[in-house]
């Protein structure tokens, strides 16, 4: 399998590259419609992206973004995708969903995530997506019980409720996640990444024989094909 890769000698060009695509994309969308919805991922990577974006001109009061995955802890808690892309998008008028409650607690469920997404358009203008070490996106990650639902591409799930398995140490909490079908309904699909372990890993993922339960971004690669863009920088 092909991937449609964009290199770059280093992450602050890479960073200028796929903010101004978004931003572009952003724009063709507003000029259509009243608004834009985008999908954004958690991680270190694109936060940068975030930030050059935000002090981009555009009319934010008609965007809405919305994590691909979060943790299930507090929205103002340190480890939420929410609390962060919103602190990068400080100074914007932004309007940015939670896929869970405000005071989340107890076990992950993803109602919150499902009503959520019944009030937006079903189709995306962006998802920008990030991929672990391990070959996951979103919080699709391999050795989960949650894992063949959420990349089912013939199911009707938008969100889900995840167990990483085992729990990442950086990271040990319960998830929700946008289910493959739905990140797969956008008019425009990026994946970002870094490092030289990651393109190995993605290289991989892109053979014939790779098997999503293992690696699970090579179901992303397949269902997507050329629709999807990647980005890498060492």
């Amino acid at each position: 399998m092909t991937i449609n890769l964009t290199a770059f000698s280093d992450r602050t060009a890479m960073v200028e590259a796929v903010s101004d695509r978004i931003h572009h994309a952003l724009k063709s969308a507003l000029n259509e419609r009243t608004s834009a919805l985008m999908a954004l991922s958690g991680g270190s990577t694109p936060m940068p992206i975030y930030s050059r974006l935000a002090g981009m001109d555009l009319d934010w009061s008609r965007v809405i973004g919305l994590p691909s995955d979060e943790r299930w802890v507090p929205t103002d808690h340190q480890a939420s995708n929410y609390r962060e892309i919103l602190e990068r998008f400080s100074g914007s008028d932004i309007r940015l969903e939670s896929l869970v409650p405000a005071k989340a607690d107890g076990q992950a469920d993803p109602q919150h995530a499902i009503q959520v997404l019944a009030g937006l358009p079903a189709t995306f203008d962006m998802v920008l997506l990030g991929m672990g070490g391990d070959g996951h996106f979103a919080s699709l990650f391999p050795g989960s019980a949650a894992l063949a639902a959420g990349l089912d591409t013939a199911s009707h799930a938008q969100a889900l409720a995840v167990v990483p398995d085992p729990l990442p140490p950086e990271a040990p909490y319960e998830r929700v996640t946008l289910s493959l079908p739905r990140l797969l309904a956008t008019r425009q699909l990026m994946l970002v990444i870094t490092g030289q372990a990651k393109h190995e890993v993605l290289s991989q993922a892109a053979r014939p024989d790779a098997d999503p339960e293992q690696l699970p971004v090579a179901a992303l690669l397949r269902a997507a094909g050329g629709r999807l863009i990647t980005y890498w920088s060492p």
